[in-house]
């Protein structure tokens, strides 16, 4: 793979079971990367092992006054020097290569499981840790895979040193040989400790990214509150926290640098005072010694990709378990493994089927408008999801939602979301123009235009035209900034209703899209949405009267199941528990719990006869 073929037709299903399986994953994926890669690093280093034994060499025929011999070696020398520069350009070249390759197949994974899971996914991750593993960790996860082959051309090359000097000088090639073992060894006692350090740094860095997001997301709130100082200090708090961590890892980091220094020298020192000994003695000549001072010299470079290596692994391995536990959530099942076989996609359901929830019992009939009133704002979000073929938490042993009697979760996901479409109650805006934002998949038989009147966005154009640059005439070419925040939240909210009521989904499912409009407008809403989705599913979240009393027919849930369903008038008359949830009055709960005892008293009668 070229970074001209990015990105990835299919970056394949990730083994995500931990963090050091899914490194081992990307790195089988990029044998052919690593290969080439390992060829240039052999081809460099060997060069770079090769320069001691020929200026040994040089040296040699310098005493000996061997003029044939010397030119032999300045030959030797220039193909040296050629294989140095070239190994080089080429190793740094498939390197990088192999570190954008795989950066970029871990967002593409990022990228298609956020589109799997949608809305579902910051319930589960929190949103600024799916920032992080986004941005800084899969640079770090591309730095490890890119450097385990020079690595191991590093390797290669210290050992042919080690064992070239065994032959060409033994007896003081035994020193070096004993020696280099101690020095690459010598910091792995400290590794543990550096990468404990480097964890917390990781963890607070990640803390520290999601209470910004946080504070960015809402600093329109925090500003209305007075509540800016208050969490502006909060983050000065945790950058410090972030900071000290640092400088503890950092500390750690550069006590490992100073022993790599600190060793190599005394070895070279050992090697000089030893060597010099041997050659006094005349059991050592001096191209000997200046062959085997030049070896301990050479190998400080690539004993320092022993060093890298460890780091690249102890920073790479907490970003790999992040995005690991980002890409093991699945459609069906929040714990679920990126691994394994995965079973065909169902055959998609009829047309006019009806939508059933098993956990709940809810059934909204096709082609009606149902309303869902939940006592639980926590219960009515869970339910929307699940309407949607989203399972949102891992305890929630139930099946998924049915559409015609399929299952929902058992479609391939551009299916399921074609047929049924869920806006939770906090949907977002991306920038752009109302255009671009309106311009999403659709059936094609609602207009823009049509969705606009619908949702009563006629004062939103018009505050869109007056704040747009001059020489913007149509509302539908005016900006609108990042997640709306030019926008009121009622605005917002009915912006993100016309783009849902424009992709004309066979099902529709909205969370509460009137709760932050005044009443006089959610009217108007609530016959926008009876008129232009009439003949077509929806089930609407909701507790307000004015939407309710448009519903063709309307359901209770409470305690997790749906009671008997009627119309909003007749369940004001006849459902106490319904009218104390609609009306927010404050009736006794011990009536009705009373009320639900006969019920179930009387059911239980029914089914014994």
């Amino acid at each position: 793979m070229q970074i001209s073929d990015l990105p990835y037709p299919d970056p394949g299903v990730p083994d995500a079971r931990s963090g050091p399986r899914f490194l081992l994953w990307l790195g089988r994926g990029q044998l052919g990367g690593q290969a080439k890669s390992l060829a240039w690093g052999l081809v460099h280093f060997c060069g770079i092992a090769g320069l001691p034994y020929a200026l040994g060499l040089g040296i040699d025929a310098v005493v000996r006054r061997d003029g044939t011999g010397l030119l032999l070696v300045g030959a030797l020398l220039l193909v040296i020097g050629v294989a140095i520069s070239v190994g080089d350009a080429m190793l740094h070249r498939t390197a990088v290569t192999n570190w954008i390759t795989a950066a970029a197949r871990v967002q593409q994974l990022l990228a298609r499981r956020t589109a799997e899971l949608g809305a579902a996914l910051t319930r589960r991750v929190a949103a600024g840790e799916v920032v992080a593993v986004s941005t800084g960790d899969v640079e770090k996860i591309g730095w490890f895979v890119e450097a385990v082959s020079r690595f191991l051309a590093a390797a290669f090359a210290v050992v042919a040193i080690c064992v070239g000097l065994l032959f060409y000088a033994p007896a003081i090639g035994v020193v070096v040989a004993a020696g280099v073992p101690v020095l690459a060894l010598s910091v792995l006692p400290l590794l543990p400790h550096a990468t404990r350090r480097a964890d917390v740094q990781r963890e607070k860095a990640g803390k520290a990214t999601e209470l910004a997001s946080d504070t960015v997301a809402g600093l329109r709130v925090l500003r209305g509150i007075g509540g800016e100082e208050l969490f502006l200090s909060r983050y000065r708090e945790a950058s410090q926290d972030v900071r000290e961590a640092a400088v503890r890892s950092a500390r750690m980091w550069a006590l490992i640098s100073a022993i790599q220094v600190l060793l190599p020298g005394a070895l070279m020192i050992t090697v000089v005072w030893y060597g010099a000994a041997l050659v006094l003695d005349g059991r050592l000549d001096v191209g000997e010694l200046v062959a085997a001072f030049s070896a301990v010299a050479t190998m400080l470079y690539p004993l320092r990709h022993f060093e890298e290596i460890a780091m690249a692994y102890s920073f790479s391995r907490p970003s790999a378990d992040r995005a690991a536990r980002v890409l093991s959530l699945t459609r069906t099942e929040a714990g679920g493994q990126g691994v394994g076989p995965v079973a065909p996609p169902a055959a998609p359901p009829a047309a006019g089927g009806d939508l059933y929830d098993p956990a709940t019992g809810l059934l909204a009939p096709a082609g009606q408008f149902t309303a869902v009133v939940c006592g639980d704002p926590d219960l009515a979000g869970r339910l929307a999801e699940r309407l949607g073929g989203h399972p949102v938490d891992a305890a929630e042993e139930t099946a998924s939602a049915l559409l015609g009697g399929v299952a929902l979760d058992g479609l391939a996901l551009e299916v399921a979301r074609e047929l049924v479409l869920v806006q939770d109650k906090d949907p977002v805006l991306l920038s752009g123009t109302l255009r671009e934002l309106l311009d999403v998949p659709a059936s094609g038989a609602v207009t823009a235009r049509q969705a606009l009147a619908a949702a009563q966005c006629a004062d939103v154009l018009d505050a869109l035209l007056q704040s747009a640059p001059d020489g913007v005439d149509d509302p539908m070419d005016a900006r609108i900034t990042e997640r709306g925040r030019s926008l009121s939240g009622g605005q917002r909210q009915r912006i993100a209703l016309a783009r849902s009521l424009v992709t004309d989904p066979e099902v529709l499912v909205l969370d509460e899209p009137t709760s932050a409009v005044d009443s006089h407008t959610e009217a108007r809403i609530a016959e926008g949405i009876a008129a232009l989705r009439a003949g077509r599913t929806t089930v609407v979240l909701a507790s307000s009267p004015l939407l309710l009393d448009r519903a063709d027919r309307v359901v209770l849930v409470h305690e997790g199941r749906a009671l008997p369903a009627g119309t909003h008038r007749e369940l004001m008359r006849g459902e106490p528990l319904y009218r104390a949830v609609v009306t927010r009055e404050t009736e006794p709960e011990e009536k009705f719990s009373e009320v639900r005892a006969l019920e179930e008293e009387l059911t239980g009668i029914e089914e014994s006869a």
